[in-house]
């Protein structure tokens, strides 16, 4: 509805209601029809200004969706929204389908075991503890030409050493000797 139709429509509307208030039992016929003839041109703008077809729910978000009776709005979308709403809150959650029973093998299905982790971790020696210098690899010689790069370095440290992770911690080679030392020596 554009503004002219809206400025037009709500003019006939409003005279109607000054129609209404004046209305009484000894109206004569002449106002009466002149009230008939006013009504008709609001329902002749009314027509020109409705564009859509009427809503079939009740609903803001989809005035002409699918109809479902049992909705409070009459919408089957937002109703249907709303069942499985209630349906996870009760732990029922949408259909699943069965699982497929895996068939029965000596070594297992492939998601039953967990995969290996294997890595190499570069640490260097700070003075008290071995912490990690560089970030984990996944190969042992790509983490043993940084351990070298380290040491060729300009400031390496005391010792480094190669950590195999896999399931379990194992020191696989130690360059350098760890020595422990204060951070300020006392004299």
């Amino acid at each position: 509805m554009n503004h002219a139709q809206l400025t037009a429509l709500g003019r006939a509307l409003r005279l109607l209601g000054e129609h209404g208030e004046a209305l009484s039992t000894d109206t004569p016929d002449a106002k009466v029809h002149e009230m008939r003839g006013d009504l008709r041109r609001a329902l002749d703008l009314l027509e020109e200004s409705v564009t859509t077809a009427a809503p079939s729910t009740r609903c803001p978000e989809h005035p002409n969706g699918p109809v479902d009776e049992a909705a409070p709005d009459l919408c089957l979308l937002c109703e249907t929204r709303r069942r499985s709403a209630r349906r996870a809150e009760y732990g029922g959650g949408p259909a699943r389908p069965r699982p497929v029973e895996p068939v029965q093998s000596r070594y297992g299905v492939r998601d039953d075991r967990p995969q290996p982790q294997q890595r190499w971790l570069p640490e260097a020696w700070n003075g008290r503890a071995w912490q990690l210098c560089g970030t984990p690899r996944r190969d042992r010689r790509e983490a043993e030409l940084y351990l070298a790069a380290q040491r060729r370095g300009p400031r390496p440290a005391l010792a480094y050493r190669l950590v195999h992770e896999f399931t379990d911690y194992e020191v696989l080679r130690v360059w350098g000797t760890p020595v422990r030392r204060d951070v300020e020596p006392m004299p």
